[in-house]
């Protein structure tokens, strides 16, 4: 695992008239700062990738269909550096992933249907937080 990934099974609560999915409460070991929220939605097939934050620590969860999130870790110092860390999350393996700040992240839409992507970073997005990564420097291909 890439230092500082962390990946929380999270809460769904079902009845006959359907569910509630927690994703992070002010009072989790997760939660760092609430910045906002916001969806991505992703079809099929499609990829969103790369980037990373220089400050933003992203908590990810997929509430409907399924992505392929890769991290790649280029932090310079970091006991994880060069390495790649693979996490299939959504409706099938309902998860909270925590991204540190300076992780490559990005995501393909896995299954047949639209996937909804939310994060709750720990601040609001500032354009000058996000870089876009070359490819090319990411040892993984779709």
């Amino acid at each position: 695992m890439i230092d500082g990934v962390r990946i929380r099974p999270l809460d769904q609560i079902c009845d006959d008239r359907g569910r509630l999915m927690h994703m992070l409460r002010s009072d989790a070991e997760d939660f760092e700062g609430f910045g906002e929220v916001y969806f991505s939605t992703v079809y099929p097939g499609a990829v969103k990738a790369w980037h990373l934050h220089r400050r933003e620590i992203q908590h990810y969860a997929v509430p409907s269909g399924m992505v392929h999130l890769v991290m790649y870790d280029a932090r310079d110092g970091s006991p994880t550096k060069g390495e790649l860390q693979h996490v299939y999350l959504g409706e099938w393996n309902y998860v909270l992933v925590r991204i540190p700040s300076g992780v490559v992240n990005g995501f393909k839409c896995v299954g047949d249907r639209m996937a909804i992507v939310c994060n709750c970073p720990t601040i609001p997005f500032e354009k000058d937080d996000v870089i876009q990564v070359d490819p090319k420097t990411v040892p993984h291909s779709w």
